[in-house]
């Protein structure tokens, strides 16, 4: 993430009352501090075939439904089966960019359709950054978490409550711990 989109984090920070450190912890832990993939250009993206599933109960499996948690060609490989099948299903059925917010939280981050929130993170970093504000003041539990600080209730609300067994499952140190220790990296820089 560049300085620049650093200083408007902290200058959303000090507006909306959140603290700064939590907030970029949350970019730093759900993504490499980027929204978009280097290497192709492309938003970053995670599909999930288990919500896709929940969309279009009657999909026929295919290459969404093999999709792990991988590199961005190969969820891009899923994402696009799932798109051929109905790609209102697949839009909402992905966590995109810097937040890695769901899809089918369009509505709550204030678009008319998943495909204009889409379109609004593909215009850049900083309208992720925006749409990562609104989830979080969009909901009283999460923005308390977050100002207290309160690393398992933030896991649990943003990344749902198995987040421990998942990440036991795929061997990964736990959201909150990552989550608290990357809130301690950024009080130490002093940004």
């Amino acid at each position: 993430m560049s300085k620049y989109h650093i200083s408007q984090v902290k200058d959303l920070a000090k507006v909306n009352r959140l603290p700064f450190e939590v907030m970029m912890a949350i970019i730093e832990v759900e993504t490499p501090g980027y929204g978009f993939d280097p290497k192709t250009g492309k938003i970053l993206i995670q599909f999930e075939p288990s919500w896709f599933k929940k969309h279009e109960p009657f999909a026929p499996s295919g290459k969404w439904s093999l999709n792990g948690v991988e590199v961005q060609s190969k969820e891009w490989i899923a994402f696009n089966d799932a798109f051929s099948i109905d790609k209102e299903s697949a839009m909402k059925s992905t966590s995109i960019g810097l937040p890695q917010i769901m899809g089918f939280h369009f509505e709550r981050l204030g678009y008319k359709t998943v495909g204009e929130m889409w379109d609004d993170f593909k215009k850049g970093e900083y309208q992720q950054v925006l749409a990562l504000f609104r989830f979080i003041l969009t909901d009283s539990k999460l923005s308390k978490a977050v100002r207290d600080k309160d690393y398992h209730m933030i896991a649990y609300i943003y990344n749902g409550s198995k987040y421990k067994e998942m990440a036991k499952k795929w061997k990964r140190e736990p959201y909150d711990v990552s989550l608290k220790k990357a809130t301690e990296k950024w009080e130490a820089k002093r940004v």
